[in-house]
């Protein structure tokens, strides 16, 4: 049996096709969670129970509800940045921003794998970090490219500056974290177990310093990677990564319209009759 070769365009069409549904289906998700957490919140004890140490208290919850709602936001983002700022982003990296989405929310905090799958929490890390240091070339090649500047960066400040970013993003994440697990009570940064036990000392340092330490092994090795590709002149690369600007849309007018306007006032453009 031959298998049935796919044109250009029916392949795009397949591959729009599955894109638009795994956004559906991680959305659906989010906002299932959002509903259902919501519910137990207000169900939950306040406080832990000895008898029952995996039983979930509010701040569990509340802590799901939090990112959940944050994934929502996050997953509804790129359509308002694309709208508001006529950029467009490549579906690659949009299938990748909502697959970590979704690992990192619904499977990380919803699921318990941060708990429950060994080092789960830091392939995200790693993998974020390399997404934002290419989000960075990306970025920087908009301005370089961009005729308002007015000098061509060398590829050793491109994967610098992507080193930066990405390295910065992971910074402003765990002051997130931080911020919230005071204001809410929540255990975003690990420094207590799941049955509600504080760590002390280097401990309670251990998974912020760890989420770094793999932040910056992530973004140095896309952006080593990236500095080695443009070395040998080439961004094949990051082109399926690149946010690129949409060109505004020409409007035209009508080759009978322009003729006929032409010939009634050829002088000023206005028709026949009216007053200069």
């Amino acid at each position: 049996m031959k298998k049935k070769h796919l044109s250009g365009a029916e392949f795009e069409e397949h591959k729009k096709r599955a894109e638009k549904l795994l956004f559906e289906y991680v959305n659906v998700t989010m906002w299932a969670s959002v509903v259902i957490i919501g519910y137990l919140i207000w169900r939950a004890p306040s406080a832990y129970d000895a008898a029952r140490p995996y039983m979930r208290v509010k701040a569990d919850y509340m802590l799901m509800f939090t990112q959940s709602i944050l994934g929502v936001i996050c997953m509804n983002l790129p359509r308002h940045l694309e709208k508001q700022f006529g950029v467009k982003i490549p579906s690659n990296m949009l299938v990748l921003f909502v697959i970590f989405l979704y690992c990192a929310i619904f499977l990380g905090e919803v699921r318990s794998f941060y708990y429950n799958v060994k080092n789960w929490d830091t392939m995200l890390h790693f993998f974020s970090a390399g997404m934002l240091g290419s989000l960075g070339f990306s970025i920087i090649s908009i301005m370089n490219s961009s005729k308002r500047v007015p000098f061509q960066l060398s590829p050793f400040f491109i994967s610098a500056f992507a080193f930066c970013f990405a390295v910065t993003i992971g910074v402003f994440w765990e002051i997130y974290e931080w911020t919230f697990d005071g204001v809410l009570g929540l255990n975003m940064q690990k420094f207590m177990s799941e049955q509600g036990v504080q760590y002390v000392g280097r401990a309670a340092l251990y998974d912020t310093m760890k989420d770094l330490i793999t932040d910056v092994i992530g973004a140095l090795a896309v952006c080593i990677y990236g500095y080695y590709m443009m070395r040998r002149y080439t961004t094949k690369w990051v082109d399926d990564m690149q946010l690129k600007r949409e060109k505004p849309v020409k409007k035209e007018i009508p080759a009978d319209t322009a003729d006929r306007s032409q010939h009634e006032n050829p002088d000023s453009g206005l028709p026949s009759g009216c007053i200069k």
